[in-house]
């Protein structure tokens, strides 16, 4: 038996024509995604709870890509449904849906609020579920799709002080292996991407503290953190035909961490 090799090509990375709804993508790493689909092609729908998205609306209109906006609360399950209604009235399609959105809250363990942890399950885990889920009504119609969830290193350890974050992103983890089994089926591919340690304005108090920064990279193999280009490779490839037969699979870009 022979493959037929030859048939490979680089327009595989391609997105032209597809569209992309990318949550919390009007600042930080969700920014980087949407524009990293907008310069493979992507037409890109920003979701975002506040309306600060000016940056990322001209990063994506530079690469001659259409951007829109949607301000929506996650949390609020009538929000989630509106977001596929409202993207359906200005492209007409969902391709790629990158599931961004998320919140921490820190304290210790044992003095953790009830609030903040409902706060945190609502937005990390049950908005991506409820969206994912509407989504895959239309792509499984189109009998095409690409779900990219954002998973975290502490999808695979346990970490400290932050016991929501981490149930959650543990559970967006297998999320991912879930709708992959089901979706397969329909060429729907569902993978995640679990950033490690990455340059943004959330992570600035930790690297301006040399204590635990200096203990953060010597953990690092690569010595550095990352910066957003790191991640923007990653989900273009994921969102392309590139990954088609790569399904329920949480990608670590981490410089080495998990390694270590």
């Amino acid at each position: 038996m022979t493959t037929d090799i030859s048939s490979f090509s680089l327009d595989f990375f391609s997105l032209a024509g597809k569209v992309a709804i990318v949550t919390g993508g009007n600042k930080g790493l969700g920014q980087g995604y949407a524009v990293a689909l907008a310069k493979a092609g992507a037409d890109i729908f920003v979701v975002s709870r506040s309306d600060d998205w000016e940056q990322t609306r001209e990063l994506i209109e530079e690469t001659g890509q259409r951007a829109e906006f949607f301000m929506a609360d996650l949390s609020n399950r009538d929000a989630v449904k509106q977001v596929t209604n409202r993207c359906l009235e200005m492209f007409g399609k969902i391709d790629i849906l990158v599931n961004n959105a998320g919140t921490i809250r820190r304290a210790p363990l044992l003095e953790y609020k009830e609030e903040d942890w409902d706060d945190v399950m609502e937005i990390n885990l049950n908005s991506l579920y409820f969206l994912s889920q509407e989504v895959a009504k239309l792509m499984i119609e189109q009998k095409s799709g690409k779900i990219i969830n954002i998973a975290s290193m502490l999808s695979f350890q346990g970490g400290k002080f932050v016991p929501p974050y981490t149930a959650s992103k543990h559970a967006v983890a297998g999320l991912t292996k879930a709708f992959a089994n089901e979706l397969a089926e329909y060429n729907i591919q569902i993978n995640a991407i679990a950033p490690g340690y990455v340059k943004t304005a959330n992570t600035e108090p930790i690297r301006a503290d040399k204590e635990r920064n200096m203990e953060i990279l010597s953990r690092i193999p690569a010595g550095r953190w990352a910066n957003p280009t790191d991640l923007m490779g990653v989900v273009v490839f994921l969102a392309s035909k590139a990954s088609d037969y790569m399904n329920g699979h949480i990608l670590a870009v981490d410089g080495g961490w998990l390694a270590r």
